[in-house]
């Protein structure tokens, strides 16, 4: 085919995409009414996951499957704001790593709202001024975040959804590398790329950050000066990426939840969700033991255990727990109830996709 016939046969292709994304999108917002008038939530993350896991297996290229996602994910977030205007709380400023996540979850189609700590992000969503919220929960090089799990003892907030993002940190500056002589960085950041900040600039003064994207913002400023970011950050205060992928982990990812108030139904098959729990023992020898034996006895994996100190009485120490499987899922349900029979408090934070 000659150029001419390449480009007609496109353009032909274009409107019969444009016609069955408007008449996908129609069936999309007659759900939405049913769900509405049902009284449930629009978003629905086990759905979610089963349009993605379908359009990959229709995949035959040649666009990858990570572009195929990438598409769909802007053709849901579209349909969702068409449905109910959604607004989604993270940790900001804007062009964070929590800000992309939310933007990976959720799509550019819907309203972000930047908040200070990850306080504002639960309380924002328990006072229904926003719809969700996105929280960092764990790094794989630097551990958990505390003061999310710290969160959940006191709030009524579900875990609906999670996002696991590539973290890739990047050396930026508006100046030249040799002419480097102070880097901004985040206290995490600073941990995750230590190794080789050490090799590359032993005499750079470092200065603490309160963001990533502060740290671009700040260095947008200088031209002696430079900022360990991502790349979202970069783009928006318009520095040009020197070194990338300068982390000291190539594996560095970072797991973010996403907070709502109605916990989403089972997948439908084993193996597809994830339960977080907290609980509370008794003060008695063995009781860890005792309490997580159901566990073992129905066969449930667990994938993360982690104390924290109850901050109510000396020597009094919450545990997380993240488990294969749905609450609802009989044997998950057995093994929490069972569970309780040795602690004094017990509570279900939420039960989601097990997927990104």
């Amino acid at each position: 085919m000659s150029l001419p016939e390449h480009r007609q046969a496109i353009d032909a292709l274009d409107a019969q995409i444009v016609h069955l994304l408007n008449e996908r999108t129609k069936h999309v917002l007659e759900i939405g009414a049913l769900k509405l008038k049902a009284g449930e939530e629009i978003y629905a993350p086990q759905r979610e996951r089963a349009v993605f896991q379908k359009v990959t297996k229709l995949n035959q290229g040649p666009i990858t499957n990570d572009g195929l996602r990438a598409i769909y994910r802007e053709v849901m977030s579209s349909a969702l704001s068409l449905e109910k205007s959604l607004t989604i709380a993270y940790l900001g400023p804007e062009a964070t790593y929590t800000h992309e996540a939310a933007m990976r979850r959720f799509g550019a189609s819907l309203l972000y709202t930047p908040q200070k700590t990850i306080a504002d992000v639960f309380h924002e969503v328990s006072k229904q001024r926003a719809d969700y919220g996105v929280v960092p929960v764990e790094n794989s090089t630097e551990g958990v975040v505390t003061h999310t799990l710290d969160m959940f003892v006191d709030s009524d907030l579900q875990i609906v959804a999670q996002v696991v993002l590539r973290i890739r940190h990047c050396l930026v500056s508006i100046g030249k590398r040799d002419r480097i002589n102070r880097l901004y960085v985040h206290p995490q950041t600073l941990a995750q790329c230590r190794g080789w900040i050490h090799r590359h600039f032993p005499h750079a003064e470092l200065i603490e950050t309160s963001s990533n994207a502060r740290s671009a913002e700040l260095a947008a400023k200088e031209k002696t000066a430079g900022a360990i970011c991502g790349v979202f950050a970069a783009e928006k205060y318009a520095l040009p990426v020197l070194e990338a992928d300068i982390q000291d982990n190539a594996a560095n990812a970072t797991r973010f939840l996403v907070l709502g108030r109605t916990c989403p139904p089972p997948s439908g098959k084993a193996g597809l969700d994830r339960t977080s729990l907290m609980f509370s023992l008794r003060d008695e020898a063995g009781a860890l033991h005792r309490a997580l034996a159901p566990f073992r006895r129905f066969r449930i994996n667990m994938t993360k255990i982690e104390s924290r100190p109850s901050k109510r009485k000396a020597w009094e120490y919450f545990f997380f727990v993240d488990c294969d499987g749905h609450a609802q899922e009989p044997k998950v349900a057995k093994a929490i109830a069972q569970l309780g029979q040795h602690c004094s408090f017990v509570k279900v934070l939420g039960s989601y996709p097990n997927s990104d």
